[in-house]
């Protein structure tokens, strides 16, 4: 999760804390391993999976999980640090309805049973603003045909960002797509309400003077 204008991420150091949050608490939450994801074994139950693609320090997840027991989540992320402390909150909560992945989005979303997932994500993904960097931009054609694999009919794929132009992408690739209907028409905004926590990286955007657009689109 990265706003406009931040500083992209490094893994960098890595906080005592989380390390030793993924050293011991790993084998509680995370996955490992290659192969198919069966979730009713993962969860050790059967309730409607969400999944946030790309948590950052996993603020939104923990809080839509709190709030939420009733759900199953899932989280991708490849920032260590970032992984390290949602891993503390998940303990310091006593949650046991997430299960979190260190590995890119592209590639699990392939170990995903079809029609697995109520709702997708995707928070302030990184916008690539240089043009020669937008190629690495994740909601191209082929991410959009992974997900509407992976999406049940009727679920939804809802993503914010701080960038006009990666809003305009979004709004491109999903309107061109098949499967997929946007809840506010072709080349629409999504007005809200909306029910997403504020991370603290997008209330310091909101200081700063960035708009936030929010694009929301039913699975058909």
């Amino acid at each position: 999760m990265i706003l406009l204008g931040s500083h992209k991420r490094r893994q960098g150091r890595m906080p005592p804390a989380c390390k030793s949050a993924l050293d011991e608490l790993w084998q509680d939450y995370g996955i490992s391993g290659p192969g198919p994801l069966e979730l009713e074994t993962l969860f050790g139950r059967t309730a409607p999976c969400h999944l946030e693609i790309g948590f950052g320090l996993g603020d939104a997840l923990l809080e839509m999980a709190r709030r939420h027991p009733e759900n199953n989540y899932l989280g991708f992320e490849v920032y260590l640090p970032g992984v390290g402390q949602l891993l503390l909150g998940l303990q310091e909560l006593a949650l046991s309805n997430v299960r979190v992945d260190r590995r890119n989005a592209m590639e699990v979303l392939d170990f995903l049973p079809v029609g697995s997932l109520e709702r997708v994500s995707l928070f302030f993904p990184d916008p690539w603003p240089k043009t020669r960097h937008q190629k690495r931009r994740l909601v191209q054609t082929p991410f959009v045909a992974k997900l509407r694999r992976v999406m049940r009919s009727g679920g939804h794929f809802h993503a914010a960002t701080d960038s006009a132009a990666y809003a305009r992408q979004i709004c491109e690739v999903l309107d061109g797509a098949e499967g997929f209907h946007n809840c506010s028409g072709v080349g629409g905004y999504y007005p809200g309400p909306v029910e997403r926590p504020l991370t603290k990286f997008e209330k310091r955007g909101l200081t700063q003077g960035h708009k936030i657009r929010e694009l929301l689109f039913v699975r058909v």
